[in-house]
């Protein structure tokens, strides 16, 4: 079958982005050597939390949790990881208990924003969903297939959505909760960074009675840019604004 010179581009813009959520998901599992100390901030409370910064990414994490930058300088992916013991996201495998919230500046990449409905839809949960006896629920805030991957014409291109689960690894039962974003031209641009092109937050830690009130905290306690997981789930379901 030949392909035309668009469809060329259109099949390395997808290739490069699927690179790019490798990318992301071996950012999370160990820390760059080269990322700076420096970029952390720490600030303590009274309550068993601590707002932990990286950039742009904050977090409110257990205390005791050892936290660490994701990526370096000059890499596309930026965020902060974190567990209770130092750099969890090693190996093939998710950690028993971790954390990790990254974005990809799409500045530094040259794709087009709605290109990353596809990352977010299928691979940027690979490192979880891949490994064997997963499963997982979710709700999906926004799903709107670009128009270049068959979706109607004008479409913003953005995808949102969130979910719980549960693993065995190691041999322990765990528990999960994720979120997920991909802006496109949708109202979720508003929020956040603006040059990111996908958004992922994992956080995972054993099956407890009270896993799933830590990992919702977890969770609500993540932003990006100052926008709280919970203020881009908003701008998701709002009303689509109509442009003429």
């Amino acid at each position: 079958m030949l392909v035309g010179n668009g469809g060329v581009r259109k099949l390395l813009i997808i290739g490069v982005v699927s690179l790019v959520v490798a990318g992301c998901r071996d950012a999370a599992m160990t820390a760059s050597q080269e990322s700076l100390p420096a970029e952390l901030s720490i600030t303590e409370s009274p309550s068993p939390y601590r707002q932990v910064t990286a950039g742009a990414v904050t977090a409110r994490l257990p205390d005791g949790w050892h936290p660490s930058t994701a990526g370096s300088i000059d890499d596309p992916t930026q965020g902060l990881l974190a567990g209770p013991s130092p750099n969890p996201w090693q190996g093939d495998r998710p950690p028993p208990e971790g954390f990790a919230a990254v974005w990809i500046d799409g500045t530094r990449v040259g794709v087009p924003s709605d290109y990353y409905y596809l990352a977010a839809t299928g691979p940027a949960l690979d490192m979880i969903t891949g490994t064997s006896g997963c499963s997982s629920t979710r709700e999906v805030i926004a799903n709107h297939r670009p128009e270049f991957a068959s979706g109607k014409p004008g479409s913003p291109g953005d995808y949102v959505a969130h979910g719980i689960g549960t693993c065995s690894i190691r041999d322990r039962p765990s528990r999960w909760a994720y979120f997920v974003a991909a802006p496109g031209y949708g109202p979720v641009r508003d929020v956040g960074i603006p040059s990111s092109g996908l958004y992922v937050v994992v956080a995972l830690m054993p099956d407890t009675p009270k896993a799933p009130q830590v990992l919702g905290r977890l969770l609500k306690g993540t932003e990006f840019g100052g926008a709280s997981v919970e203020d881009f789930i908003a701008a998701a379901a709002a009303p689509q604004r109509l442009t003429v």
